[in-house]
């Protein structure tokens, strides 16, 4: 799977048949799930906005472990 550089200004893909992406706004990047952007999530590195995105999405797919 790609990972985004540094140097890109959008990167996009998917991810578990979900919709990921990160657009740099200078301060930092922010993250799109299925192309809605999560507020209040601003990460200082592309890999930290897509790994966080991928955990977002193991978490969400993940079974249920309920008793």
């Amino acid at each position: 799977m790609y990972t985004p550089r540094e140097s890109d200004e959008f990167w996009a893909d998917s991810y578990r048949g979900r919709a990921i992406a990160t657009l740099n706004r200078g301060n930092g990047w922010l993250v799109y799930l299925d192309h809605v952007l999560q507020h209040n999530k601003l990460f200082a590195t592309a890999e930290a906005a897509v790994a966080w995105l991928r955990r977002q999405i193991d978490i969400a797919t993940a079974p249920s472990r309920a008793h």
